[in-house]
């Protein structure tokens, strides 16, 4: 069972408390937690914390973070991509699942000292922007994280290019209005692996899927969602959460390469599955 349904309930009890989001008192200790950054298929690395996932895309041209977990932690990024070899100056572009604080608010500092150019889709760019001001559902008077002006609005099924790699952007609204999944094919010494960083449609706890004055669509967005993900092919998939693909049954520190492990289908499925009773019953409850 994923922890991800308690770790985004005390996301939310920290928020609904008016803290800051940018200390690490208001996060799961599981958010700040170090994991051993690897390579999970050709090209495609693991960066992130023990559960805020963030990926590094290496290319010939320079490389692709996606998402940074909590402000604190950019130092440990920066650490996970140097130990993997890489230098954290060849980081040209930041993209984005979702612009909560628990993926983007160490952006503001990981762009300016690489200079990357941030790239994230059009209905998360102001909430970017404000440092999660206009946030429909976590709206406040506080930052809760440090504001970054996009260099770039993404939409559906653009495409993002670096030297040898191209990435397509999928909107997958609900969760935020900008939440973003991405296709990728990577290749490693044997084959090439389709992949996918999955950005799942989990509900949060003050959303209405009737609608909200900041959100009026948002039932018919997580039901778009839903249908579309549930027609994705791929070989591989990850997500915005260690807990939302089991990373952590599936690999173990000092586990040799192998991308097989994220050959999970059925996993992918089942959680869909869970994501749409979920999806259901909170329409009944809401009647």
């Amino acid at each position: 069972m994923s922890l991800y349904p308690t770790l985004l309930f005390l996301f939310i009890v920290s928020m609904s408390f008016g803290q800051k989001a940018t200390t690490s008192s208001n996060a799961h200790s599981d958010w700040t937690q170090p994991c051993e950054p690897f390579r999970i298929a050709g090209n495609l690395y693991y960066v992130g914390t023990y559960d805020l996932a963030c990926y590094l895309v290496t290319t010939s041209q320079g490389n692709i973070l996606i998402n940074t977990g909590l402000a604190e932690s950019a130092s440990m990024i920066r650490s996970n991509i140097e130990a993997l070899g890489f230098k954290f100056s060849d980081v040209k572009i930041l993209l984005n699942t979702q612009a909560h604080y628990d993926h983007v608010a160490a952006m503001a500092a990981i762009k300016k000292q690489t200079g990357a150019k941030m790239m994230i889709h059009e209905g998360d760019a102001q909430v970017l922007a404000d440092g999660g001001k206009s946030d429909f559902a976590l709206k406040g008077k506080e930052n809760y994280f440090a504001p970054v002006k996009a260099d770039r609005l993404l939409h559906d099924g653009d495409t993002i290019r670096l030297g040898e790699t191209t990435l397509v952007a999928l909107h997958h609204p609900g969760h935020t209005k900008g939440s973003t999944s991405f296709l990728l094919t990577v290749k490693d010494e044997n084959r090439s692996w389709k992949v996918l960083i999955a950005n799942m449609p989990t509900i949060l706890p003050q959303t209405r899927i009737m609608g909200m004055p900041a959100y009026p669509k948002v039932g018919e967005d997580y039901k778009y969602t839903l249908d579309a993900m549930k027609k994705l092919q791929f070989d591989l998939w990850v997500a915005s959460h260690a807990s939302q693909f089991d990373l952590h049954d599936k690999r173990k520190p000092g586990d040799a390469y192998n991308p097989a492990v994220f050959n999970d289908r059925a996993e992918y499925d089942a959680q869909l599955d869970t994501l749409t009773q979920a999806y259901l019953n909170r329409l009944k409850t809401e009647k």
